[in-house]
């Protein structure tokens, strides 16, 4: 059975990283659904979040060999923990004025900005977790999407540095 596995992965921050990770994924057949990468507080290690999906012994082939390249320092799958994922989406939407009172209305419930206006069109920030943005965007495409770009997932554990697992409420 297919499922969907988010791993973040820490690499040292050097050229050419990018392409021998997408290179594994793509040399095996393996897709990639979501790709973010950045250096993180130490500028000599970037984190990527990949969002991938397989059956179980593919999705443990990936991790093996992530684990491999020399350039990782550490892979996480964070699926099945405890994490926090947001992923950001503009999208420019057909608004004639007869239906722009109601796309708005839908913005406002999904906590959207609108951020252009324009004669026939709307241009739309949303952020949050996936499945927010898929709603929305599903929705959207009711109206007519003339255009959207999608940041793809970014991912943190909510666990405690220590693993002990405990989550403070100022976390969540």
């Amino acid at each position: 059975m297919q499922k969907k596995h988010t791993f973040s992965v820490l690499v040292r921050n050097k050229f050419g990283v990018l392409a021998r990770v997408a290179g594994l994924f793509s040399g095996r057949g393996y897709n990639i659904s979501s790709l973010t990468v950045n250096e993180t507080h130490d500028p000599a290690v970037s984190k990527m979040t990949i969002v991938t999906s397989g059956d179980d012994m593919i999705l443990e082939q990936i991790y093996k060999q992530l684990r491999k390249l020399v350039e990782v320092i550490s892979v996480t799958d964070l699926t099945g923990s405890l994490f926090i994922e947001r992923e950001i989406a503009l999208i420019k939407v057909k608004a004639p004025k007869k239906i722009r009172a109601e796309i708005i209305q839908v913005s406002e419930i999904f906590d959207a900005k609108i951020i252009t206006v324009h004669k026939d069109e709307l241009g739309i920030e949303i952020h949050g977790r996936a499945d927010k943005i898929d709603n929305f965007i599903q929705l959207m495409s009711e109206y007519g999407i003339i255009d959207l770009a999608r940041s793809g997932r970014v991912a943190i554990s909510k666990e405690s540095a220590d693993g002990n697992g405990e989550i403070s409420s100022a976390t969540i």
